[in-house]
């Protein structure tokens, strides 16, 4: 067993322990409520320390997950083309001392591994795909909707808001005319999102430092949390549209380009009496296609809400992962954590279910730039770094929202 994943199951280990301990404490209160009318304090405090306990263990879970999954660079013992070689070298004599002689000659030989007309050149191959992983490990919608790699700088796809026409017919009999089906024109552009890491010269002297590593440790979690907001709540100004930014109706009043919900029946809160229907209410709002592969995506203040939870049968609505490389469930499907997600307040749209392969896309330009500035900010390097991605809603039949609200 290697040490990622004997630090996975201790922390799969400790998650289960946090999670009983969590029932018990939690019980003991609701014994308390009905009792006297009110729980302890102290019962009070130690649910919430246990409660804290328990989302620092499910990260420290996920983050064992995301090192046990995440590709090793090429420099790192993968095997690598002699394009890729040659790229690699070029560019991190162009890092280290700025000697950009080796990318050009690589433009001149249409090896595609330079920029140098749009501001930069671009990262080599195996740098780009760690970046993206990280990217991906910290920004989760990334991780969970369908992503797509564009070479231009739009996007553009026809969906069909009523599906093909069908239907039934004999084998001799006369085909009638049928309507043509309604399609959706849906554009989805690249927006630039740039970061600028910085490095004195001695660091980039240094033979032992894999500059391709650096860089990415230094751009994915600056990258990842903009993405990561841009997706849930982006207004699509110079930025991706997030799925909480399009139109909302009931489901009864639902119509192609907005987004369903269900009212929790209470203003900020769930309903007092049987919280957990509204929960089942959201799940069959989904159509059965839909529900395959859905999932529920909430911040980890609504999700230690959700913990509390019961069903009739007094078993807990929330459970941990059943094995170190799962996903904590609610009723039975996978739950995400997006801390950009709304806490749940009067009218917020808190918890969304749906199959986000489906229902969201994430569009990236082919390539990461590099424009290196050794004179803005003097004794620095800053390494001007630009990914140009874009996303929107592409199914709006695939995600639903809880709405705490009365209607």
């Amino acid at each position: 067993m290697t040490a990622i994943e004997t630090k996975g199951a201790d922390a799969f280990g400790d998650l289960h322990r946090a999670f009983a301990s969590f029932r018990e404490a939690n019980d003991e209160r609701l014994g308390q409520i009905e009792r006297r009318l009110g729980a302890d304090v102290i019962t009070e405090e130690k649910l919430a320390r246990i409660d804290r306990a328990l989302d620092e263990t499910q990260r420290r879970l996920d983050q064992q997950l995301i090192q046990k999954s995440r590709p090793l660079l090429m420099a790192e013992g993968g095997r690598d083309s002699g394009v890729e070689r040659e790229h690699k070298a070029a560019f991190r004599a162009y890092m280290r001392c700025g000697e950009s002689h080796g990318l050009k000659g690589m433009e001149e030989k249409n090896m595609n591994a330079a920029s140098g007309p749009d501001g930069g050149f671009l990262v080599p191959q195996p740098a780009e795909r760690e970046i993206l992983m990280r990217m991906a490990s910290v920004s989760p919608i990334r991780a969970i909707a369908s992503v797509r790699e564009i070479s231009t700088a739009t996007f553009r796809k026809a969906f069909p808001v009523t599906g093909p026409v069908s239907g039934w017919t004999a084998e001799m009999d006369a085909r009638n005319r049928t309507t043509g089906p309604q399609l959706a024109d849906m554009t989805f552009p690249a927006m630039e999102l740039f970061a600028m890491p910085a490095a004195t010269q001695t660091m980039l002297d240094d033979a032992a430092v894999d500059v391709e590593q650096w860089l990415a440790e230094e751009v994915n979690t600056v990258f990842a949390e903009q993405e990561g907001a841009a997706f849930v709540g982006g207004d699509g100004v110079n930025r991706p549209t997030g799925f909480l930014s399009y139109p909302v109706s009931t489901q009864a009043a639902w119509s192609w380009g907005r987004i369903a919900y269900v009212p929790t029946g209470a203003a900020g809160a769930f309903a007092a009496a049987n919280p957990s229907d509204q929960l089942v209410d959201l799940i069959y709002a989904l159509r059965a296609g839909y529900r395959q592969n859905a999932r529920f995506v909430m911040n980890r203040r609504t999700q230690a809400a959700v913990r509390k939870l019961k069903a009739t049968t007094g078993e807990y609505l929330w459970q941990p992962p059943a094995s170190a490389d799962q996903n904590a469930t609610l009723m039975g499907f996978s739950v995400t954590e997006a801390e950009n997600m709304p806490d749940i307040g009067p009218d917020a749209r808190a918890i969304a279910f749906g199959d986000f392969k489906r229902g969201y896309l994430v569009v990236d330009r082919m390539g990461v730039r590099i424009l290196r500035d050794p004179y803005s900010v003097k004794p620095f390097v800053c390494f001007y770094t630009t990914k140009r991605v874009g996303g929107g809603v592409q199914d709006f039949d695939a995600i639903k929202f809880l709405r705490f609200s009365v209607a």
